[in-house]
């Protein structure tokens, strides 16, 4: 597996000018924070070797070179999911390839559902801690030295400074955030009325089906990282509305710009 990182690593150096210092991971329907990425080039999922192919709805499946808030990034314009069949490795395989590239931060968001009874549909929550439920995990197996130590240290699995600046950022910009705790689960349905609960009961805010094994990957690898959420629909009892993928779509780019804008200005500060 190291092998294979480190020649789509060699590969995406052999097509880029500058280094990015900065990876982005975009999940259903906030694809377009790409436009505000000064383009140096953009790749196709399927013209990466030994990438995966995003088979979502909303994931557009490009991997973006360029700068953002003056820095060089590369950022993913969708990401890969445990649901879609994938294992974990394939599923953080962009995320070790970036770390080869050089990045030292990574930034990830997604749409999700809130359980937290204070949230509201088309909140900002950025994310604190996260519990995984997924029943795997991309560190299972022999452990990858050169990446990382065997059993990694998960108590600040996302940057305290980050999270702070990101407040900082969204007071200035008059952005209503929450804060709180993401559990990711398998999928790909949405969860029951009792699953909702057994999550809000276990001390999550919000559920979703992706970024857990993400951070786990770089945080094994020493790289910092923030994520932000869209509260795209809601899991809390008398608020429970049958809910479909277009649904979640179409709020993620409602709240987009607000994300946005904290993304842009949080880059720029690091």
């Amino acid at each position: 597996m190291l092998q294979e990182i480190n020649n789509t690593a060699n590969f995406l150096r052999s097509k880029i000018q500058n280094q990015p210092s900065v990876g982005i991971v975009l999940g259903s329907g906030l694809g377009g924070l790409v436009d505000k990425i000064e383009a140096e080039l953009e790749l196709n999922y399927s013209d990466i070797p030994n990438f995966p192919i995003s088979t979502v709805e909303g994931h557009a499946g490009k991997l973006i070179f360029g700068k953002l808030g003056g820095k060089n990034v590369v950022a993913m314009q969708g990401r890969f999911h445990f649901y879609e069949g994938y294992g974990m490795n394939k599923v953080v395989f962009p995320i070790r390839v970036m770390k080869q590239l050089g990045i030292k931060h990574l930034l990830l968001s997604n749409a999700c559902g809130g359980v937290n009874e204070t949230y509201e549909i088309g909140d900002l929550m950025i994310i604190n801690d996260h519990i995984n439920l997924f029943g795997d995990n991309p560190l299972m197996g022999s452990n990858i030295d050169e990446l990382g130590t065997r059993f990694p240290d998960m108590s600040e699995a996302y940057d305290k400074s980050m999270i702070a600046e990101a407040h900082k950022i969204a007071i200035q910009n008059d952005i209503k955030v929450q804060e709180g705790v993401y559990a990711g689960v398998s999928g790909p349905c949405l969860e029951t009325p009792a699953e909702y609960k057994y999550v809000r009961v276990i001390g999550a805010d919000v559920v979703g089906m992706s970024t857990v094994p993400e951070v786990i990957a770089a945080r094994h690898m020493g790289i910092p990282c923030f994520a932000c959420s869209i509260i795209s629909d809601l899991g809390v009892e008398g608020k429970i509305v049958e809910v479909t993928h277009n649904d979640v779509q179409q709020v993620a780019n409602n709240a987009e710009p607000l994300m946005t804008k904290i993304f842009t200005e949080l880059i720029r500060s690091l």
